[in-house]
């Protein structure tokens, strides 16, 4: 290797140190939104869940809905489907790539909006006269660093008698199925950006106290309306309406 091939590889490396969490994590989700969305639209029983969160929102035709890490659009069909055309429906990523798979996915629904920016400073005002109605998070509380924080930022959000739905994979808690927990340990691991998947800490340690942290939140501003287990238990649905 020569002295300038090494040089190249070194600046490399510091480019990539360098960049921010937020960026690297756009980047990982960006080269792989087809590969998420193939696990989004195919993975067992997800599209019951998908129906279930959606319906857990009670959405009214005419309304606007917010999901917050839209990702690759698969949950905007079934909140357009609800609020119907003079409705309207945002989604909201920080991943250009998943967002390009979104709009091909949203074409037919001209009341979906997407939008880039950050569910933890969302690019969505209230307002007294038309503010949101509701907002969904699916897989995304695990991400941040501050869930209860954000969770009830959106909780202001929508305001009193707005409502809030998280849904989340976790470890089980049903005996039967805790077998399983190495398995999904290790999918957390290698589904996980680059930087989380070499922590000291375990990742699924990680997640499993963000989730609690941000369901705690949703409980704690709302009056919860609906809650269940899916997939052995690994996949968790809370909806409430804020109080």
């Amino acid at each position: 290797m020569t002295a300038e091939q090494s040089g190249s590889r070194s600046r490399g490396r510091s480019r990539s140190r360098s960049r921010s969490p937020s960026a690297v994590a756009q980047s990982f989700y960006t080269r792989w939104a087809t590969l998420y969305d193939a696990l989004a639209r195919r993975a067992p029983g997800v599209g019951s869940v998908r129906t279930e969160a959606a319906d857990a929102l009670a959405l009214d035709p005419g309304e606007t809905a917010v999901e917050m890490g839209c990702g690759t659009g698969a949950n905007l069909p079934y909140l357009a489907e609800r609020v119907g055309p003079e409705g309207s429906v945002v989604g909201v990523d920080f991943s250009p790539g998943v967002l390009d798979v979104a709009r091909e996915r949203t074409r037919e629904f001209p009341q979906v909006h997407l939008v880039r920016g950050d569910a933890t400073r969302p690019p969505v005002a209230r307002d007294l006269d038309a503010s949101p109605a509701a907002v969904l998070a699916t897989f995304v509380s695990g991400m941040f660093d501050d869930p209860a924080a954000v969770i009830s930022s959106w909780a202001d959000l929508v305001g009193p008698d707005g409502r809030l739905c998280l849904v989340d994979l976790a470890e089980t808690t049903d005996s039967r199925w805790r077998p399983l927990n190495p398995a999904f340990r290790a999918l957390v691991r290698v589904t996980a950006p680059p930087g989380s998947r070499t922590m000291r800490a375990s990742p699924t340690k990680l997640l499993n106290r963000r989730l609690v942290a941000a369901h705690r939140a949703l409980e704690s501003r709302c009056r919860v309306t609906h809650e269940t287990t899916h997939a052995l238990g690994f996949a968790r649905v809370r909806a409430g309406v804020v109080e």
